[in-house]
């Protein structure tokens, strides 16, 4: 007898009406040709889209800042999910075009994700907390 393997169905995502026009405009520039984003594309097409003051504060959107817990070392660490521009480099700033920037977007506080890392190993950060949200901040413009 075989088994059937079923692919879990992701969660339900959110994304503001606001951040999904920059997004859909972002994936039009040459920035974006140079990266690989299907992962975000497939995010934006399954996505429910809210107006952003309808957005609950308990989800990543862009420019949000995010405390996280490694559940593999039990460190925390806190991101900020960015636009391309605003990546400078440093650990605490993701770029949305980055796989994991992609995965980021739409988490819920308590909502997990795996992260592959080099070596082949993967992690899994889960959402401890969101410092900052410009909806919940009534910041539409950031």
């Amino acid at each position: 007898m075989e088994k059937s393997v079923t692919k879990p169905t992701p969660p339900p995502l959110l994304i503001s009406r606001f951040d999904c026009e920059r997004l859909e405009a972002l994936l039009e520039t040459p920035i974006a040709r140079g990266h690989d984003t299907q992962a975000l594309q497939a995010e934006l097409e399954r996505a429910e889209i809210v107006e952003p003051a309808q957005m609950p504060a308990d989800v990543i959107t862009m420019n949000s800042t995010a405390r996280f817990l490694d559940e593999n070392s039990g460190e925390e660490r806190e991101m900020t999910l960015v636009f391309p521009r605003d990546a400078d480099g440093s650990a605490d700033k993701v770029s949305i075009l980055a796989p994991v920037g992609s995965a980021l977007l739409g988490l819920r506080i308590g909502d997990s994700i795996e992260w592959p890392i080099p070596g082949g190993r993967t992690i899994r950060l889960r959402v401890l907390s969101i410092q900052y949200q410009p909806e919940a901040a009534g910041d539409f413009t950031r």
